[in-house]
């Protein structure tokens, strides 16, 4: 039970700080998708 516990805090952490790593870039490119799309559009 204690490796399991291990196993989740060592792994857990890293796809966390991941996951939320890329949102901020998700967020990051569409709004340079909009801005560009605005660009194109006029």
């Amino acid at each position: 039970m204690e490796q399991w516990l291990q196993l989740i805090q060592d792994i857990g952490f890293p796809v966390f700080v991941s996951f939320y790593l890329l949102h901020r870039l998700e967020v990051k490119l569409e709004a340079i998708h909009e801005v560009l799309s605005d660009i194109k559009n006029r």
